[in-house]
């Protein structure tokens, strides 16, 4: 005895294909006795029309694959009127059951019927190849031989031997051939590659997609270009870059002419000290290291540039720094113009271009975590070693010791083992040897750990050409920024500063600094029949210029007054901006709606807090 529900899909089949399932269901179960029989098998059934299904001849693919299924069996139909079925209805029937009509269920969301308006351009493409075949000169010849077809010559017959005409299409190889008339081959691609039920793939699955069906000549660069240059795509894929060579600042000339600076931030706090200030001589590579605060203010470090650097080696010519809030301040700029020093920054989120501080600290912070492992509090009682280990280190790029290159002789500060009368003395000696021994091997340490060697060539742009930026360093306050797109742009070149940095033209709303590294930046690939569909003009409203919201991503209040974030429709991330409540009262929907998601959102969270139910 054998018996089973319908479940998913199988609920809506009609009778005539319920009674065969309920036969392949059974031939299936007992498939080790029944098939490859000698003797037909005789099933019975009360459903008259499945004596005749062998004979059917227009069937769909289900009963094409039943066909098949059912192959390997010896059997034969035959009709009983459920009358006289009395053991398979006592045995498949409950008298408790009473005969209730099932509740009607939503077996297709709407999402699905929305999807529909997606499938029906390709049929109505069909249409217009169809119509379109006579218009493509390249297809003349092919169209003439196949109504002439059996005047032809052998010779040309095997030339056109995997074309044929079926319902007014061509077909290579079972394969529709699309004319190269107006946009048909976009069109077609953008249904391959746009529509949400094709989901962005790749060039390669785009091309499986499209000639699973269709054919033309150049469908395979058609279809890569087609993807390569698709806005989404390159909004949306995260870039791949081929590593940059550093390049080299200008070289000095004389000690302390262009000095480097950075800090190495969020150290333990010892009293009032949490950071570091590096501070590099370009042309000797002498280094000094400074305890501070984070919260370093510009005047305080200016007056700790004065007394660590001024007064014993003179004012830079240029200064080179990262673009930290302390060093691109407007109180540091107008003391740099008053003494005559030339400022510059590294890159925009690229501080290889301060390499010189940059490579420093690493050895910096190796040396503290080796030596501060049981009380990292103190490190500030090993910045003077540290500072003492790094310049008595012979430098790779001299092959001197910065104390050898700065003063032109190595220091004997070397503790002696002669003893001495003051128990002190002794043990800050004992203690500095011991300590300078660590340094030295945790600064070979460092420079064993470190490495280098970068590949590759920069990209090029010209003044004027466009290019996407790498979003991985931008803060854009969207809800995740693993669904946030991955580039922005494009942006327009505005000038070349040097082989690895341009300056972009970049919107208000960005309120970054405009130069990239060239390893952020990447080509802008346009397709000539296709245009990018964002940065959609305003529409007036009343007499005024209003742009379309898309979406809120944020909120904050500010002095008793409500702004959110917002994402305009057409418009990338880096456009998003904030905007006070009143100014969207065109939006009351899309207001309302992330209300209530935050409302939801509080709910969730209190009642996680609560441990229960909220009201």
């Amino acid at each position: 005895f054998l018996s089973e529900s319908f479940k998913g899909a199988k609920q809506n089949y009609d009778t005539h294909d319920k009674e065969l399932l309920a036969i392949i269901r059974s031939l299936e179960y007992w498939q080790i006795f029944l098939e490859g029989m000698a003797h037909p098998i005789t099933v019975f059934t009360d459903h008259r029309n499945l004596e005749y299904w062998k004979e059917s001849r227009t069937f769909n693919r289900r009963h094409a694959r039943w066909h098949l299924l059912l192959a390997g069996y010896n059997f034969q139909i035959v009709y009983r009127p459920g009358k006289q079925s009395g053991k398979p209805d006592a045995l498949s029937r409950r008298s408790d059951h009473a005969d209730i009509p099932p509740d009607a269920q939503t077996m297709l969301p709407d999402p699905v019927f929305a999807n529909v308006a997606l499938v029906t351009p390709e049929k109505e493409l069909q249409c217009q190849i169809e119509l379109s075949l006579d218009q493509d000169e390249s297809l003349e010849e092919i169209l003439q031989f196949l109504q002439n077809e059996s005047k032809a010559p052998p010779s040309i017959k095997r030339a056109f031997k995997d074309y044929k005409m079926e319902a007014g299409l061509l077909f290579y190889q079972g394969q529709i051939v699309v004319p190269d008339v107006g946009t048909l081959r976009t069109d077609l691609l953008r249904i391959f590659h746009n529509s949400p039920l094709a989901g962005h793939p790749s060039r390669q699955r785009t091309l499986e997609l499209v000639s699973c069906n269709y054919y033309w000549p150049g469908i395979r660069a058609d279809t890569y270009w087609h993807v390569d240059s698709c806005e989404t795509c390159q909004r949306i894929r995260k870039p791949k870059y081929a590593s940059i060579p550093p390049q080299p600042l200008e070289l000095p000339v004389r000690p302390w002419q262009h000095v480097s600076y950075d800090m190495i931030v969020d150290l333990p706090k010892d009293g009032n000290n949490d950071s570091i200030l590096v501070i590099v001589d370009s042309f000797t590579k002498y280094g000094i290291f400074i305890k501070c605060s984070k919260k370093l203010k510009a005047p305080e470090l200016a007056e700790l540039f004065l007394e660590h650097v001024w007064k014993r080696h003179g004012m830079p010519e240029r200064t080179v720094s990262d673009r930290g809030r302390v060093f691109n301040n407007k109180f540091l700029r107008a003391l740099y113009k008053r003494l005559g020093i030339d400022p510059h920054f590294s890159l925009a989120y690229h501080p290889q271009s301060d390499g010189q501080t940059e490579r420093v600290n690493p050895s910096i912070e190796h040396f503290l975590r080796a030596y501060s492992g049981v009380n990292q509090r103190d490190w500030t009682r090993w910045l003077p070693m540290a500072e003492f280990a790094y310049n008595n280190a012979v430098h790779s790029s001299t092959g001197k010791t910065p104390f050898k290159a700065l003063y032109g002789w190595e220091p004997t500060l070397t503790p002696s083992n002669v003893p001495t009368d003051v128990p002190e003395a002794d043990n800050l000696a004992q203690t500095m040897e011991t300590q300078w021994k660590e340094v030295e091997s945790a600064l070979r340490q460092s420079k064993q750990c470190m490495t280098a060697g970068e590949e590759g060539s920069p990209i090029e742009f010209k003044i004027g050409e466009e290019a996407w930026l790498d979003a991985k360093n931008v803060n854009l306050k969207t809800l995740s920024p693993k669904l946030t797109e991955q580039r922005l742009g494009p942006f327009k070149v505005i000038e070349k500063i040097s082989d690895c940095a341009y300056q972009l033209e970049l919107p208000p709303t960005m309120q970054i600094h405009n130069v990239f590294y060239v390893g952020l930046l990447s080509k802008v690939k346009r397709d000539k029949k296709r245009a990018f569909e964002n940065c959609p003009p305003p529409v007036t409203v009343d007499g005024e210029e209003e742009y379309e919201v898309e979406g809120i991503t944020d909120a904050e209040e500010r002095n008793r007054k409500w702004f959110f974030r917002v994402k305009w429709k057409g418009y990338g991330s880096e456009e998003n901006t904030w905007e006070p409540q009143e100014n969207l009262k065109n939006a009351g929907k899309i207001l309302k709606k992330y209300k209530e998601e935050m409302r939801k959102k509080a709910l969730g969270a209190a009642k996680a807090l609560r441990g229960g139910a909220v009201s």
